[in-house]
């Protein structure tokens, strides 16, 4: 075979598949190794990942298993059922007091499809996303999708991880198209206020952007609260909401979400969702609205408990001298700041694993100015979470 003929036979793979490949040493090797060894058995206490440890409410999963007895197995709308749509312009309607229409509305397989489907619509080669860091672990692959860069702006944890509209401002270029703001955050748990969202609504305003809020951990403000970006759309309408059902109805598993978008982007999501998944089960997004129902109940109750698990493990965790332990304001997650580990987050969490049994997130996994921090989830029974500060007291020398 001639050396051309190799060539053109050599398996060849598109060069979005390398832009969306897993950061090298991006920490999640420690998360599963943890899971593989308490596979096998060994006693690890997993706090690296932000899953609930308790079931779906059996009000929801009885709606999905009278759908499907009900022969509710067919073909859905691309954006939706309209009775969903209409279930989540209404809950828009009664927690804030938005009339969003169901025009606005899109069903998706979780925030994360729907953060993929509107960055592949907003964004293009060329283009720069600004996205305060530390961020969520999957924001650079679906950012680099497209072709796009992102342009970090780093959160300081001297002044509580809190967004500086002026930091925002000071890294837009020409080249800017989007800001990717995520509140409450992932993973310190700080929450933006209205003057905050209202002053980043006035940069997007000011410089032509688009506003794109993943607000999935809305409902797990510990006391309420939330601020929606979607207020500003009386005053710019290239405002962009993310969000889903599987924090605050404990329905992670199960993958349904939406977004809120300016209507005339709407049948370009549709278009997406038809040669990506070509609509969404009828029993999930039924089971969705019976979780919308009962939402304000639901959500009132897991923030709650995690509010109190914040507290509980922020009281154990700040006996120790070795730690600054950053107090959450909101979600499921607590951010620990090792002292006198050489600013080595993944240093630290590896030594905590192999030598205590307890596994977390290095922050390297949310960028470059975050590896100094380790992430500690709170999705464990109390019994587990108590005990996990225990062995990482003992383990830091502290008596307990």
């Amino acid at each position: 075979m001639k050396e051309a003929d190799v060539r053109r036979a050599e398996r060849r793979f598109a060069d979005r598949v390398g832009r969306i490949s897993a950061r090298p040493g991006a920490g999640w090797a420690i998360h599963f190794e943890a899971v593989e060894r308490a596979a096998r058995g060994a006693d690890i206490i997993l706090l690296s990942v932000g899953d609930h440890e308790f079931p779906t409410p059996e009000p929801i999963v009885e709606a999905a298993i009278s759908a499907l007895r009900a022969g509710r197995h067919h073909y859905t709308p691309a954006g939706g059922i309209p009775e969903l749509r209409t279930a989540i312009a209404d809950f828009y309607r009664r927690s804030q007091q938005l009339s969003i229409g169901p025009d606005r509305i899109v069903v998706v397989p979780g925030a994360q499809g729907g953060l993929f489907l509107l960055l592949q619509c907003l964004v293009q080669p060329g283009d720069e996303v600004l996205v305060p860091e530390p961020m969520y672990v999957t924001y650079p692959e679906t950012v680099a999708a497209t072709g796009a860069s992102v342009v970090p702006v780093p959160l300081d944890a001297a002044h509580g991880f809190v967004l500086d509209p002026q930091a925002v401002a000071a890294r837009i270029t020409p080249a800017t198209r989007a800001l990717l703001i995520n509140t409450p955050h992932n993973p310190t748990g700080t929450v933006l206020t209205r003057a905050t969202i209202d002053r980043l609504i006035a940069l997007c305003q000011d410089h032509g952007l688009w506003l794109i809020s993943d607000e999935v951990y809305a409902g797990m403000v510990y006391g309420g609260g939330h601020a929606s970006a979607l207020s500003g759309l009386a005053r710019w309408d290239r405002i962009c909401v993310v969000e889903s059902l599987s924090k605050g109805c404990a329905m992670t598993g199960w993958r349904i979400g939406w977004t809120v978008s300016p209507p005339d982007l709407v049948p370009h999501l549709e278009n997406l969702m038809n040669v990506v998944t070509y609509g969404l089960p009828p029993f999930v997004q039924d089971a969705a609205i019976e979780a919308l129902r009962r939402i304000e109940t639901l959500e009132g109750t897991i923030a709650e408990r995690y509010r109190a698990r914040a507290e509980r493990v922020c009281e154990w965790l700040s006996r120790s001298p070795r730690l600054r332990v950053h107090r959450p304001r909101a979600g499921m997650f607590v951010i620990l700041e090792p002292l006198g580990f050489g600013g080595d987050g993944t240093a630290f969490a590896r030594a905590l694993l192999d030598e205590a049994g307890v596994a977390t997130l290095p922050g390297e996994s949310f960028g470059a100015s975050a590896r100094h921090l380790v992430r500690l989830s709170l999705s464990a029974a109390e019994e587990r979470l108590d005990e996990a500060c225990r062995r990482i007291l003992r383990w830091l020398g502290e008596s307990c």
